[in-house]
C-alpha cells in the first residue's frame, strides 16, 4: 500500500518544502515527514498537486512517459472563438515545438473559491473560462498555448491528475488516500478514514 496526498496548492506558493528567499512553500500547509510532489505546478498557479513518500509512485504519476492527462480551468481574456478552440484542440505551434492535441471546452464560470489578490482585469475587456486537458508537461505550456491563439491566460486552477481530482479541496486543503497495489486497470483507490487536513495558516 502507497499513501497519495492531494492538496489544492494556492496562488503564489511555490510546489516545495523550502525557499531561501521567505516565499509561501508546503510546509506553511502541510506537516507530514517524507513526501515530496509528484510534479510541479507554477508559483502563479492554483489547483491540485500530488504527494507522496513512495519514489515509484512519485515516478509514475510524473514522468512523461506516462502520459497522465492534465485537466485545467482557464480563465483566458477576451471570448474564445471556434477557430482558437479548434487550433488547441489540432495543436499549435510553440517555440518548443508543436504540442500535443489538447481537448477543450467552454465553460460556465465555475464557482472557485476568490483568488487572493483577485484577478486583474482591464477595463472593457470581457473574460472567458476553458476547462483544458493536456497529456504533456511543458514549462507554462497552457499558458503558452492559450496566448498563442490570442487569448492570455488570467487564472489558472488545475482540477484533475489522472484519475485524482480536486472535488472538496478548498485552497491550502489537503486529504490522504491509500492505494493498493496496481491491477490490470491501475492503482487501486481508497481513502483514508482520516484523510482531511487544513492549511495551519
Amino acid at each position: 500500500m502507497s499513501s497519495l496526498y492531494l492538496l489544492h496548492k494556492p496562488y503564489h506558493m511555490l510546489s516545495q518544502f523550502t525557499d531561501s528567499d521567505g516565499r509561501a512553500t508546503l510546509a506553511d500547509i502541510i506537516e507530514v515527514p517524507g513526501i515530496y510532489p509528484a510534479g510541479r505546478l507554477d508559483y502563479d498557479s492554483e489547483g491540485l498537486l500530488l504527494l507522496s513518500d513512495d519514489g515509484e509512485l512519485i515516478h509514475r504519476i510524473a514522468h512523461p512517459r506516462h502520459k497522465q492527462p492534465k485537466t485545467y480551468w482557464v480563465q483566458v481574456e477576451g471570448e474564445p472563438g471556434d477557430d482558437a478552440l479548434n487550433a488547441l484542440r489540432q495543436g499549435v505551434m510553440l517555440n518548443d515545438g508543436p504540442t500535443r492535441p489538447a481537448q477543450v471546452r467552454r465553460l460556465t464560470a465555475p464557482r472557485v473559491a476568490e483568488r487572493q489578490p483577485p484577478v486583474r482585469h482591464r477595463q472593457h475587456q470581457p473574460t472567458a473560462w476553458l476547462e483544458l486537458t493536456i497529456s504533456e508537461g511543458r514549462n507554462r505550456q497552457v499558458r503558452r498555448m492559450t496566448a498563442h491563439v490570442g487569448h492570455p491566460t488570467l487564472r489558472l486552477i488545475r482540477v484533475a491528475i489522472g484519475p485524482w481530482r480536486l472535488d472538496g479541496l478548498a485552497p491550502g486543503q489537503w486529504r490522504r488516500e491509500t492505494l493498493h497495489a496496481p491491477s490490470a486497470n491501475g492503482p487501486r483507490r481508497g481513502r483514508h478514514p482520516s484523510s482531511a487536513g487544513r492549511r495551519r495558516r
